[in-house]
């Protein structure tokens, strides 16, 4: 077994807990230099939190053990192709490679479909289910000015 298999070996056997356990069918790991760094699983109906999917369980955890927010250096293994939130995390945690076991497709034969959200964003925000207000958008400017002229900022 490479170490990749063995990797997500790991995600998939998570997966397989947590619906043992009764959560949902996810696990991911991260992997940094040849170390799990965050090994976990959706928890999505445990916690009561709909963004507590096992590939952003897994980045918080990693950043926690690692003190950043960047995760640059980093491999993520998924058992599932990762949603539109998930896939943005993984982005925004600037992870360098992930690896996915299950697709999209399978999610959507067992009810988890993220075709709802894909159509979603393609439409524009007057035709959206969720009712959009842009507004005070004036008031709301003053904290980018003052993160444009601050000195000491942290840049992400």
């Amino acid at each position: 077994m490479t170490d990749n298999e063995k990797y997500m070996q790991l995600a998939i056997e998570k997966s397989i807990e947590n619906v043992e356990n009764g959560g949902g069918p996810f696990g991911a790991v991260i992997v940094k230099n040849g170390e799990v760094i965050a090994a976990t699983s959706n928890s999505v109906t445990i916690d009561n939190d709909p963004t507590a999917h096992a590939e952003v369980n897994a980045i918080r955890q990693a950043c926690r053990k690692l003190g950043t927010f960047d995760l640059s250096g980093c491999e993520i293994y998924a058992s599932c192709e990762p949603c539109p939130m998930c896939l943005a995390s993984i982005y925004w945690a600037r992870i360098d490679k992930l690896y996915y076991a299950n697709t999209k497709s399978d999610a959507d034969k067992i009810g988890f479909s993220d075709n709802f959200i894909y159509e979603e964003f393609a439409k524009p925000e007057s035709e959206r289910s969720i009712k959009v207000v842009s507004m005070m958008r004036d008031e709301a400017l003053e904290a980018f000015r003052k993160w444009e002229e601050k000195t000491d900022k942290t840049e992400y």
